[in-house]
């Protein structure tokens, strides 16, 4: 099983550097008590797991006490902690499932499907974007059931990797389109799976060390988002959608899409105060996500960490 980052000295991009307590022979073994035994047996194991790392990774119980403090607007008690790791181990079980197309076994509300539907059927190629709050899987699994809609992933190569070891590791049938950053010819695939009318997702709430950031106001205070995803959407002049999927405990996900920016106008002269706006916009919405499914926010780490000179961008967004 995946699991929140281990403790480290390492700055606010140090999730790119930490290793992750999984490994396949892990996820095998899951996948096999998941799909043999049931997905109550496979859930049994969860409390366990939830408890171990909320006891044995403090720099991730940490982030989680800071995190919620925050969205609570009070101290989390000892419940709430527990209830944060076991969301986020109860959405990484559930691939196992999502992965081998056991949508059965789910009960997923969709709210603002129309958005993407219009897209797909006018073959107009869009910008999903994410963040690490609750399931993006689920969304995926959104596409794999409808006819025509595909859906592409961009993120950053270690990411890519590691993301293809776990789907082999839990069906090695499973192919997903991804993308990844920092190749020579990143932005030309990009550009070829929208205007296949592909439906291209990024996670914008993670960026690398060094990365240029847009600061904006988040759960009362200033926090770095990676100015890479929105520059990309800006300069290809594409839309951009919201796109979360809120887990709400047993097998019920609700998967929210709304606008959130729409690049196709801008000129190189208003591009960059576009996505400063942009990003204000995505602060304020994963901010009334959050506080609806406090439990979905998955960065174990100091996100509200401040970020090096070198590596900050020039606006401060406001939403």
């Amino acid at each position: 099983m995946s699991s929140p980052p281990s403790d480290s000295k390492a700055t606010r991009a140090d999730w790119t550097r930490r290793p992750e307590r999984s490994n396949a022979a892990t996820l095998r073994l899951m996948t096999w008590i998941s799909l043999t035994l049931g997905r109550r047996a496979g859930r049994a194991v969860l409390a366990l797991i939830a408890g171990y790392f909320l006891l044995f990774a403090p720099s991730a119980r940490r982030a989680s006490r800071d995190y919620l403090a925050r969205v609570l607007g009070r101290p989390p008690r000892p419940r709430e902690l527990f209830r944060h790791f076991h969301a986020f181990a109860s959405t990484i079980h559930d691939r196992v499932y999502l992965l081998n197309e056991r949508f059965d076994l789910f009960d997923l509300r969709v709210h603002g499907g129309e958005l993407v539907s219009d897209l797909v059927a006018r073959g107009e190629g869009v910008f999903l974007m994410g963040a690490h709050l609750g399931s993006f899987e689920v969304i995926r699994a959104l596409g794999r059931q409808q006819p025509g809609m595909r859906v592409a992933m961009v993120m950053y190569e270690e990411n890519a990797r590691k993301i293809n070891e776990a789907l082999a590791a839990i069906n090695p049938a499973a192919t997903q389109d991804i993308i990844p950053l920092g190749q020579v010819d990143s932005m030309l695939q990009v550009k070829a799976q929208l205007e296949a009318g592909a439906l291209v997702g990024m996670l914008g709430d993670r960026g690398l060390g060094g990365d240029a950031r847009v600061t904006a106001d988040f759960l009362g205070a200033p926090a770095a988002f990676p100015a890479g995803p929105w520059r990309m959407a800006a300069m290809l002049r594409r839309p951009v959608l919201l796109m979360v999927g809120l887990y709400r405990g047993g097998n019920r996900y609700d998967i929210h899409f709304e606008p959130l920016a729409d690049f196709t106008a801008v000129t190189r002269e208003t591009r960059e105060a576009a996505q400063v706006a942009a990003i204000a916009r995505y602060a304020e919405r994963l901010e009334h996500y959050l506080r609806e499914a406090p439990s979905n926010w998955f960065n174990f780490f100091d996100f509200w960490q401040p970020v090096p000179e070198r590596g900050a961008e020039r606006p401060h967004a406001s939403a």
